[in-house]
């Protein structure tokens, strides 16, 4: 059999709901200069170094000249800087504001404040439209996926315009924020809405490596609980490779595979006869690698869409989630140390036995909708065989059809409380089947021998 692009989509896409049902939480983005190309035109790091030279007439090289020197983009960046300053303060004052002139900002102020000139108001067209129908697609996909987070090393405010409820966390607030919560977008080399914050010269990467280990012990639970998406970088950008060289750090990852881990990168070229890799080993630094899970698309709409399968948010307010977090964290932490708060510990104890009561305490409803299925049916046919203790889902899809010789009743031919048909793109045979926890209990019983009783309207 021929592998065809189709059977790839397929693949990828099963992969990524057997990761989301075993995570049971929603991805966590991190986004590059790529993503904010593609859906607003805007700059490489590259090609925002040479929009700058162009600006300050004291860079009279190209920038050809400087990296023929062997210098780093970082090193470009410091070089530019003392060009932007020296020129402020002489021909170029009039093209600052006045209150840069004073001791109480950084030299390096001059060439932030340009990036933020450069960036301002980079976004979609005055019609909405991000360039193509294609590209709106994209982007109504991914809004449609609610990530719990997103991470940034980009400047620009696009990812702000698209997740207008999420928080923005700019560069070191991250290190003082007490705890994560949910619906923020984390821009670790600082923002144009602060150009101060903006990470660009060798000063200040050495002040952000400096500090990167306390932001890497804030992400951690990230990293370990959620899945996460690369989207916007190459494989070879440094900024991808700090990231996982620090994930190579603290989880020890060796030669296998991380398994909640994806890049993301676009291919023109993919055609239907295409079966891209579905590994990338990257390596880290020194002989450090890391082997993550490769997609490789033309058309982003179908990769969002399939992470955007575990139920989005749309109908939660993410402000409110992010108060209600805030507020029991401040309670535990510090209102029931420092004042007089009186708890009903037994109602509490009673609440907190399972996650209905505890949600209906904080006045949240039961989840439905995509969110529920995968809530109420976390296994895909492989997971409910390792559930079972098997290495196979074959030895799990045996059992279903022993149960219907026993029984009469088809596990696979309804949605039912064993088993949920998730569609998962727009043709008919594009869907992927979950199982339930009483689905493993049910099988358990049938292979070990048990009587069993099925649930009510589940006859043959």
């Amino acid at each position: 059999m021929l592998l065809s692009y189709q059977q790839y989509q397929e693949e990828v896409t099963t992969d990524i709901l057997n990761v989301l049902g075993q995570a049971a939480c929603q991805p966590i983005l991190f986004v590059g200069s790529g993503f904010s190309k593609r859906y607003a035109g805007g700059p490489s790091w590259e090609e925002l170094l040479k929009v700058l030279a162009s600006m300050c007439p004291n860079i009279s090289l190209d920038l050809a000249y400087y990296k023929k020197k062997n210098k780093s983009l970082v090193e470009i960046g410091s070089i530019f800087s003392d060009h932007f300053r020296e020129w402020a303060w002489t021909d170029g004052r009039a093209q600052f504001p006045a209150e840069y002139f004073s001791e109480s900002y950084p030299s390096d102020i001059f060439i932030k404040h340009a990036i933020a000139t450069i960036l301002n108001g980079m976004g979609p067209e005055d019609s909405g439209s991000y360039g193509s129908a294609q590209l709106d697609a994209e982007v109504a996909a991914l809004h449609a996926m609610s990530p719990h987070a997103l991470i940034t090393t980009n400047y620009d405010q696009l990812l702000e315009l698209i997740f207008p409820d999420f928080e923005q966390v700019v560069g070191q607030q991250v290190l003082s924020k007490p705890y994560l919560s949910v619906g923020e977008i984390f821009k670790i080399h600082g923002c144009i809405s602060d150009p101060l914050s903006i990470v660009l010269t060798e000063e200040d990467y050495q002040v952000f490596e400096a500090d990167k280990k306390y932001l890497s012990a804030k992400l951690l639970t990230y990293f370990a609980e959620h899945p996460l998406l690369f989207v916007g970088y190459k494989a070879e950008d440094p900024n991808i490779k700090s990231i996982l060289y620090d994930v190579t750090r603290m989880f020890k990852a060796g030669q296998a595979l991380t398994p909640n881990i994806y890049i993301l990168e676009w291919d023109k070229d993919v055609s239907e006869a295409s079966y891209p890799a579905r590994e990338r080993i990257i390596n880290v630094g020194g002989d450090v690698t890391i082997r993550v899970k490769s997609i490789t698309a033309a058309s982003f709409e179908w990769v969002f869409k399939a992470f955007g399968n575990n139920g989005a948010l749309e109908q939660i307010n993410v402000k409110l989630l992010r108060a209600l977090m805030a507020r029991a964290y401040n309670l535990v932490r510090r209102d029931t140390l420092v004042k007089q708060v009186e708890v009903n510990f037994s109602m509490l104890e009673h609440a907190v036995e399972s996650d209905e009561n505890f949600a209906k305490i904080l006045g949240i409803t039961s989840l439905d909708g995509p969110a529920g299925v995968n809530a109420n049916y976390p296994y895909t046919l492989q997971l409910l065989a390792e559930k079972l203790g098997f290495t196979t889902w074959n030895s799990a899809h045996k059992l279903i059809e022993l149960l219907e010789q026993m029984s009469g009743f088809d596990m696979k031919n309804s949605d039912n409380p064993y088993h949920f048909k998730l569609k998962t793109g727009k043709s008919d045979s594009s869907f992927t089947r979950k199982y339930s926890e009483a689905a493993v209990s049910l099988l358990g019983k049938v292979r070990s021998g048990e009587g069993f009783k099925l649930a009510p309207g589940c006859s043959g």
